[in-house]
């Protein structure tokens, strides 16, 4: 039975994790609601790992407090885990274990799991499920890991990476998973460096940088942001100064083929960058008016952030 709706799912407040003299996670406050699908986001080393780590009950807060469905990850580790599914990107698997053995043991220790057998054809491992795992390539490995995460039936589930190394039809079975999981109440919380699988798939989105928390909203909030801004794609290496003279407006290319004018959804404007561009013979690839990519707004915070705390879009 899934935790009442009066009930986060998830609550971490204050989270505070180090090593040694580096601080992973700097009084981290989140909160996710029972049925929400959270990513978190982040560049390397930025906490992400930690916290949900800490939320697993594999790492000790040295401060703060942590609760998964009102329980302590460590404290109440034998009550929460048959109510918690996670997936590892890699590893926990005997190299000669078959996924069918694998996925029957698994099932063995909750009281009403999923049909290991259905759950193989549910994640496309049917045809798979004699193979030695040492075998499996690295997208089936990531489908049986999704496979164990799901067979308790869990009521909240951490997902780390989860299309790693999957081709594309393999990652749409996954995010379609993910979307039965939510449909069914189930709490999600996803890591990803695939931000348009975050804005896919996610309710909410945690930006996380040098462990604090620098932005959190919806993904339509995130890329609407207070002011209608401008992008466009186009070949790389354009003449960004002569083409902010003929604007009237900063421009410049964020990463190669990218590009930002400083300056609000203007009609005059569009139209001046479509003559420029046609002056220089250049095809536009993509405009953007009004809205932000969801990677422009996680390379501008975790290159900019102030460290001053969370730019918090939504309550």
């Amino acid at each position: 039975m899934h935790e009442s709706a009066d009930t986060a799912a998830i609550e971490v407040r204050g989270l505070t994790k180090r090593y040694g003299d580096t601080v992973a996670v700097d009084g981290l406050d989140l909160t996710v609601e029972p049925g929400q699908t959270l990513a978190l986001l982040g560049p390397n080393g930025a906490g992400k790992t930690t916290t949900i780590e800490c939320c697993e009950g594999y790492r000790a807060p040295d401060a703060g407090q942590v609760r998964v469905l009102g329980l302590d990850p460590r404290r109440d580790a034998r009550r929460l885990r048959p109510r918690v599914g996670l997936m590892l990107q890699e590893g926990g698997v005997y190299p000669l274990a078959e996924p069918g053995e694998v996925l029957r043991l698994f099932a063995a220790f909750h009281a009403d799991p999923l049909p290991p057998d259905a759950l193989l054809e549910r994640v496309g491992l049917a045809d798979a499920r004699r193979t030695r795992f040492r075998d499996l390539s690295g997208g089936q490995k990531q489908r049986l890991s999704l496979a164990l995460a799901l067979v308790g039936r869990p009521e909240v589930v951490f997902l780390d990476e989860p299309t790693a190394g999957l081709d594309p039809a393999a990652r749409r079975l996954t995010w379609r998973h993910v979307e039965e999981l939510r449909a069914d109440g189930v709490t999600v919380v996803l890591t990803t460096h695939l931000l348009d699988e975050a804005e896919h798939l996610a309710d909410r989105v945690a930006i996380v940088d040098a462990g604090r928390l620098v932005a959190l909203g919806t993904p339509d909030e995130l890329t609407h942001g207070d002011d209608p801004e401008v992008g466009f794609s186009a070949r790389p290496g354009l003449d960004v100064v002569d083409l902010s003279r003929h604007l009237g407006v900063d421009v410049v290319e964020q990463r190669p083929g990218r590009y930002h004018l400083f300056a609000p959804n203007d009609p005059a404007l569009i139209a001046r960058l479509a003559g420029w561009l046609e002056a220089h013979d250049v095809r536009l690839g993509e405009l953007r008016a009004g809205k932000r990519s969801l990677e422009d707004v996680f390379l501008r915070l975790t290159a900019e952030d102030d460290s001053t705390g969370a730019r918090q879009v939504a309550s």
